[in-house]
């Protein structure tokens, strides 16, 4: 039943001190009415889950050498973790993940260039070459959503990290860039992630 499937979450859900830390995209500031992130945050409270998410400093041009520390030293996610980063902030989650431990990454429209956008380039996550390896070492588990219809991020750049990372990658055609007020689909995987 849904009680005992909530009750089985919440129980997982602390005895591996998880916490669910959610990284928006640039310039969605404030963070609470942007896209799914408050319904994501809100619904897995409801299992007993602990979420962490703030505003990020720095929102609009989203630079590594600002948001890294955030996470880490704010939203703390550790090797309990699981972060979620949607597009800039699935960057980000990435670039974290080359040098911590995490317990998994849930990336949201990743992208792997700054796509020829001088906005993009500024975050400084762009300028040096991936190092899949590395973050794969300090991984447990990786799922990627991407849309081969997105309006910012051409898949291709999609098939990159999902090559790179070796990532479950869910496909989908929504042509949204996953910008909506509730993304079911991602709680449900995530809850999923939980009890695992």
């Amino acid at each position: 039943s849904r009680l005992l499937r909530g009750q089985r979450l919440s129980a997982m859900a602390e005895s591996k001190t998880s916490r669910v830390v959610i990284v928006p995209g640039n310039g969605c500031t404030p963070i609470t009415t942007a896209n799914w992130y408050n319904w994501l945050k809100k619904s897995l409270e409801k299992e007993g889950v602990q979420v962490s998410m703030q505003d990020m400093p720095d929102p609009y041009e989203a630079k590594q050498t600002i948001w890294l520390p955030f996470l880490r030293d704010v939203l703390k996610a550790d090797e309990q973790s699981i972060i979620v980063g949607h597009s800039s902030g699935a960057e980000a989650a990435m670039r974290y993940a080359e040098e911590n431990k995490v317990r998994g990454l849930v990336l949201v429209a990743a992208c792997h260039t700054d796509l020829g956008h001088p906005s993009e380039a500024i975050s400084g996550y762009y300028d040096r070459p991936w190092l899949w390896d590395k973050m794969k070492g300090n991984i447990g588990f990786v799922s990627q959503f991407a849309d081969k219809e997105d309006c910012f991020i051409p898949f291709a750049e999609a098939q990159v990290v999902h090559k790179g990372l070796d990532t479950e990658l869910i496909a989908s055609t929504r042509g949204d860039h996953f910008m909506v007020q509730e993304f079911p689909e991602l709680l449900e995987h995530i809850k999923l992630k939980l009890e695992s």
